[in-house]
């Protein structure tokens, strides 16, 4: 009996073995098919119409502006000091890839300014006093002590302006002169020598400035650390459009003029704009939308189009109040990060967030806005660049392909057959035809786009009747450009994530990877060529512009 038992134990066991292992290679093959399933990309489809009858709006020819921070390494936020050396004192003038990174753009409008520029005072020879830098002091206003820009350092910025062929506007300190009063109103009219000094300087050492703007979020109900009334806003405004004429009187092109530089606070903005209807050239607002450096939702409201589609309410109320103002001031953004407080690393610096960007872009231009300062261009969690390699960040090469591809008349667009996708078109940059805008926000599907022109039939579309106009559109009546036998051809550049990390800071186009060159060379950025018989594919979570020559429209003629 006991041998027998000796016996079975070696064949139950060898019988066990073959069932297990049966169940493992079952299991193995559920798992495969699941993730097979899981990873499986679901076709789509989308119609677009491109109405070219006429512009709904222009924008400058350099739309495309980036800010440059006075913030020390000492700010810190959320737990984390992400400024480093990238500080208008501080900035290595000497990186290679700092110089062919706004060499790139030929031009680049640069903003310099900041919270801290209400701190900073500027150098005046021989005036004996000492020129310090900003020192983090909680007992201080807005948290720091009085800063000083040194004439030897101003000249170095404009040395490398120079070379790099930047469009530079300067933000002036408007407290200069006032009293904080203990419910954070500026008391007294802005004392304007210091600046008159430094525009002195600066004419006539032949520096070219494109703007002076006075003041940083000194408006309104979201003011940060002191308010400004509307009607002294307006008198310290003229005050610099005076300074202005006279110190360039002479000159063939003067620079703007330009505030407040703060959020949109309706009432205000219209007080404001209606005491300064001549003294103002453009009106700057900003914005951050998205939430704080600390949310954890940052990626979700990303890439809810409902969400992003609610950032036009701004856009269009500044239109409002310039068009019932009856100035001929124009719209600006100069500051936005989409994150306040520094904003998110892995977010606000990773592929993810040029969906928001490239976004804004689009909204921007389509509601007549001249100018779209994004902050920054170095400096904390939001920089185009990385603030300690200077290596650019995804949106840098987003923000690089609109300004090469994206010329300044905005087409009506609309897309239809999904809500992840959104869609913009201009004329295209120095070449014929159109260049198109898609953004996906779908996880798991592949959208093939055909384009459709409106027969021009109208006056075309104002900017302040979008939704109203895309609600009444009739495709039945659409000249299709897809699935059609064609010789012509378009070109395509796709913008993914590294493997499919939205929080990548590393990107893609056309499925090769953006490095820069051993020397600091900002790489060439190459199209692909595709038939106009094919449709647009635009992948899960990407990006495309499809620049479009044979597409002729009246508005790009």
């Amino acid at each position: 009996m006991k041998s027998q038992l000796l016996d079975i134990k070696p064949r139950t066991k060898a019988v066990f073995y073959v069932l297990g292992s049966l169940i493992s290679l079952v299991g193995l093959g559920i798992l495969l098919c699941w993730l097979f399933v899981k990873k499986e990309v679901i076709l789509g489809s989308v119609n677009v119409l491109v109405n070219g009858t006429s512009a709904i709006a222009t924008t400058d020819e350099n739309f495309i502006c980036a800010t440059l921070d006075w913030w020390p390494p000492q700010k810190c936020d959320c737990g984390t000091c992400s400024w480093g050396k990238a500080s208008l004192l501080k900035l290595d003038l000497e990186n290679p890839i700092l110089l062919n990174a706004v060499k790139a753009f030929s031009p680049l409008k640069i903003r310099l300014g900041g919270t801290l520029q209400d701190r900073v005072i500027y150098e005046t020879k021989g005036d004996g006093k000492p020129c310090t830098p900003f020192v983090k002091d909680h007992s201080e206003f807005l948290g720091f002590s009085q800063g000083c820009l040194s004439m030897s350092r101003w000249d170095e910025l404009n040395v490398f302006f120079g070379k790099a062929g930047a469009l530079v506007v300067f933000g002036l300190n408007a407290l200069n002169g006032r009293t904080i009063d203990s419910h954070g109103k500026a008391v007294g009219a802005w004392n304007s020598s210091n600046a008159e000094s430094l525009l002195r300087y600066t004419v006539n050492n032949g520096y070219k400035i494109h703007g002076w703007e006075l003041g940083n979020e000194l408006c309104g109900s979201h003011k940060i650390g002191a308010i400004i009334a509307e009607d002294q806003y307006a008198s310290d405004v003229e005050t610099l459009q005076n300074l202005v004429q006279k110190i360039y009187k002479g000159s063939e092109v003067k620079p703007l003029v330009i505030a407040p530089g703060g959020f949109l606070d309706t009432n205000w903005f219209t007080k404001f704009i209606k005491k300064a209807p001549t003294s103002l050239q453009a009106v700057t607002q900003h914005i951050y939308n998205l939430g704080g450096g600390d949310d954890k939702n940052l990626t979700s409201k990303i890439l809810d189009p409902n969400y992003l589609k609610s950032g036009s309410k701004n856009f269009i109320r500044l239109q409002q109040i310039l068009k019932n103002s009856g100035s001929s001031a124009v719209a600006w953004v100069g500051e936005a990060g989409g994150v306040h407080s520094s904003g998110q690393n892995l977010v606000s610096n990773a592929f993810v967030n040029s969906f928001w960007y490239l976004d804004q872009l689009g909204m921007a231009a389509s509601y007549d806005t001249k100018t779209y300062c994004r902050q920054t261009l170095i400096g904390g969690n939001y920089g185009l660049l990385n603030t300690e390699t200077f290596v650019p960040n995804p949106d840098y090469y987003s923000a690089l392909l609109w300004h090469r591809l994206m010329g300044s008349k905005a087409l009506f667009t609309n897309s239809t057959g999904a809500s992840n996708i959104r869609a913009y078109a201009h004329c295209s940059k120095k070449s014929q035809g159109i260049t198109l805008l898609l953004i996906n926000l779908d996880a798991d599907t592949r959208f093939e786009v055909c384009i459709s022109t409106e027969n021009p039939t109208g006056n075309g579309t104002s900017i302040m009747n979008l939704e109203e106009r895309t609600e009444r559109l009739n495709f039945g009546s659409l000249t299709r450009r897809c699935k059609r036998s064609s010789t012509d051809m378009r070109e395509e550049y796709h913008l993914k994530a590294k493997d499919g990390d939205l929080h990548s800071q590393t990107v893609l186009l056309n499925d090769k990877v953006l490095t820069v060159g051993s020397s600091g060379e900002i790489p060439p950025m190459e199209p692909k060529q595709v038939s106009m018989s094919d449709p647009i594919r635009v992948d899960p979570f990407s990006i495309v512009f499809s620049h479009i020559p044979s597409l002729k429209s009246p508005a790009c003629a």
